[in-house]
C-alpha cells in the first residue's frame, strides 16, 4: 500500500512524494530497494534532502501498565541538493541495508501483527514533512527458521509476537527494542514450563538466541524465569540438532533453581523481566513437519494491516504539533 500526501507544511501547490518499495519481503541484514517519486508543485522547490526512516510500533512497560509508541530505528539519506522544477516528475532509486536485528513480521507468508514501516521525510527550502509511509515486511533468516522449526518438531505452538522497548542484559543488542516470540509448550513439557519466549539477535557472523522459560514450580524446585542462550554460526544451523539441544534445556529446567537476578535479563538494565500477554499477532500452530499457519480471531491480520496507516499518521500529527 502506498500513501500519497500533499506536503502540508508547504501548503497548496507544494510537491508530492510517493515512495514505492520493491515487492516481497526482506530479511534481517538484507537489502531494501525502491523508488522515491516526486511531483513538482506550482513553483520550483529546492530539495535539501530526502530521508528514509525505518520505524516500529513498540510496547513499553510502565508502573501503571503498558503503553505503545513509534520508534525510529534506522535512518538513511537517499538524495538531496537539487531543484525540483514546477510540474515535473522525478524518480530516485535507492537500495539500503536493513539492520540485522530488524524484527520478523511474517512466518511462511503469514502476518504476525508486528508493525514496521518505511517513512519518507522530505526537506524542502527549510520546511520538513514526513509525507509518505509504507509497510515493511520482513521474513526470517534461515537460522531463525531453523530454531522455530526445532521448537515445532518438539510440539510447541506459536502464541504471539511483540516488540518491547529495552535492552537484554549481557547481549550485543544494538536496537532500542527487541522482539519476543512467545511459544506455548507441548503437553509433554507442560509440567515444566508455562511458556517460552524466544528473542533473536542476528549479526553478520551468526545468531544469538535468547530463550526465557516461565518455569513451573515443583515439590523440590522453584518456579520463575530461567534464561538460556544459543549461539549459532552464520552457516551452521543446518548442521546442528537444535531440537535435541532445546529438549535437553527444557528437561533440565525441572532440576534447576531460578538463578538470583535472572528476571533482570530482559528489559532495561535496571528493570524487571517482562511477561507480555497475547499481542496483536496471528496465532501460528507449529507442527513437527513445519509451521502450519492459522488465524485466531478471524480478521486479526487484516485489521492490523488496515490500521498501520492510521497509527503512523497519528504519530506524525503529534510530531508536527511538537514542532509547531
Amino acid at each position: 500500500m502506498v500513501f500519497k500526501k500533499l506536503l502540508g507544511s508547504l501548503g497548496v501547490g507544494g510537491p508530492t512524494v510517493d515512495t514505492v518499495l520493491e515487492p516481497g519481503a526482506v530479511t534481517p541484514g538484507g537489502s531494501l530497494g525502491g523508488h522515491v517519486r516526486l511531483k513538482g508543485g506550482s513553483a520550483d522547490f529546492t530539495i535539501e534532502h530526502i530521508t528514509l526512516e525505518l520505524v516500529a510500533r513498540v510496547e513499553a512497560e510502565q508502573e501503571d501498565g503498558e503503553s505503545e509508541g513509534t520508534v525510529a530505528f534506522e535512518r538513511f539519506t537517499v538524495s538531496g541538493g537539487f531543484i525540483l522544477t514546477a510540474d515535473t516528475e522525478h524518480s530516485i532509486p535507492f537500495t539500503v541495508a536493513v539492520p540485522w536485528e530488524t524484527p520478523v513480521t511474517e512466518l511462511y507468508g503469514q502476518d504476525l501483527g508486528i508493525v514496521l514501516g518505511v517513512r519518507t521525510e522530505l526537506s524542502v527550502a527549510g520546511a520538513r514533512d514526513k509525507g509518505d509511509l509504507d509497510r515493511l515486511t520482513v521474513r526470517p533468516l534461515p537460522a531463525q527458521e531453523a530454531v522455530l522449526e526445532a521448537f515445532g518438531q518438539l510440539g510447541f505452538g506459536f502464541s504471539s509476537a511483540d516488540l518491547e522497548l529495552g535492552h537484554i542484559r549481557g547481549s550485543g543488542q544494538r536496537l532500542p527494542f527487541y522482539q519476543e516470540i512467545e511459544l506455548s509448550p507441548a503437553p509433554r513439557y507442560a509440567d515444566r514450563v508455562n511458556e517460552v519466549e524466544v528473542t533473536f539477535l542476528a549479526g553478520a557472523d551468526g545468531l544469538e538466541v535468547v530463550l526465557e522459560a516461565d518455569k513451573r514450580g515443583g515439590l523440590h524446585s522453584h518456579g520463575g524465569d530461567t534464561v538460556s542462550r544459543l549461539t549459532i554460526g552464520a552457516h551452521e544451523a543446518q548442521g546442528r540438532d537444535l531440537a535435541a539441544e532445546i529438549d535437553r534445556w527444557i528437561r533440565a529446567l525441572a532440576d534447576t533453581r531460578s538463578p538470583h537476578g535472572a528476571p533482570g535479563a530482559y528489559g532495561h538494565a535496571d528493570g524487571p523481566a517482562h511477561h507480555s500477554g497475547p499481542g496483536l499477532g496471528t496465532a501460528v500452530a507449529v507442527g513437527a513437519a513445519g509451521v502450519a499457519v492459522g488465524v485466531v480471531g478471524g480478521m486479526v491480520a487484516a485489521e492490523v494491516i488496515d490500521e498501520v496507516g492510521d497509527f503512523f499518521e497519528g504519530d506524525e500529527e503529534e510530531e508536527e504539533d511538537d514542532e509547531g
